[in-house]
């Protein structure tokens, strides 16, 4: 019995002589490398929450689980058809979630590399502003609906050309005569580029993502399907209730008035305003995105 205490002893020595080698041999390269890849994982993770992609992770994980199971229960036929599975399920993953790929490839981009001017200034941005949130609150008294989006440093103009081309100074009164029922332009979108109306009848992509209410019309749901794609504030007018909302990074907040707008605009533009960041800083941006909470 003394041997066998004396063996255990000696295999616990190794074990603790192992781990030690292998903490000494670790260099800050190795650290880094794993502090990289666990943040890209996060990242992925943050990027996917909410929508289609994460009910695909949870399935993915559950058939790396089963695979080595069906191995040691030697279900050989159940391991084939899942390692299969994995081997196709790469390509058929880039297929079908195109659009989440697509939408976190922009996100780096535009929080790496965007150099882009919203407003020459401060005071033209306060103007252009003042002029829309005075048209929303006309528009929601009369129960007008009325889609405007407000593009930012992601250029759309894949969405301008599918509207009619304005190009005019920004007005309340001219947003206000575009969303007049049965007039040829009020059917779609108004998009705004720094203080000019570049078009108006736009069409938005509508959103796909399952978690939205079902009481939120076609108006809603193209008003968050362009701000999934793109960086673009958009404000909603409902024609049934006159209820103004505002979307953002794919979220929407409903119940807005004239003031609380304003402050939010304005608080989210002079955030996302254009000034020369440093490395330090584009990394920052990327690493804790704009609050969605608007």
């Amino acid at each position: 019995m003394e041997v066998g205490v004396l063996l255990e002893g000696c295999e616990l020595l190794e074990v603790f002589k192992l781990m030690i080698s292998t903490i000494k041999n670790i260099s800050i390269f190795s650290i880094l490398d794993i502090l990289v890849v666990a943040f890209i994982f996060y990242k992925s993770y943050m990027l996917m929450k909410e929508t289609r992609a994460i009910q695909l992770l949870k399935g993915i994980i559950f058939i790396f689980v089963l695979i080595p199971i069906s191995q040691f229960l030697n279900l050989t036929v159940l391991n084939w058809i899942l390692n299969k599975t994995i081997t196709i399920g790469v390509l058929t993953i880039v297929i079908i979630f195109q659009p989440e790929i697509r939408r976190a490839l922009e996100h780096i981009g535009r929080t790496a590399f965007a150099d882009k001017h919203i407003f020459e200034d401060e005071e033209i941005m306060e103007k252009v502003i003042t002029e829309i949130v005075n048209a929303v609150e006309i528009l929601s008294k009369s129960k007008t609906g009325a889609l405007i989006v407000i593009e930012q440093k992601t250029g759309i103009g894949e969405i301008i050309k599918t509207g009619t081309t304005m190009d005019a100074v920004t007005s309340a009164a001219l947003l206000e005569n575009i969303f007049v029922v049965n007039t040829p332009l009020h059917d779609g979108a108004t998009v705004i580029r720094n203080d000019r109306i570049i078009a108006a009848g736009c069409f938005l992509p509508l959103s796909n993502n399952d978690i939205i209410s079902k009481k939120l019309g076609t108006r809603h749901r193209a008003a968050i399907g362009i701000t999934e794609t793109s960086d673009a504030l958009t404000i909603i007018v409902s024609e049934e209730t006159g209820t103004i909302s505002l979307a953002m990074n794919g979220r929407l907040v409903r119940n807005y008035d004239k003031e609380k707008l304003k402050k939010i605009l304005v608080q989210i533009i002079k955030r996302r305003q254009n000034k020369k960041r440093t490395l330090k800083e584009r990394v920052k941006a990327w690493i804790k995105p704009e609050n969605n909470n608007l």
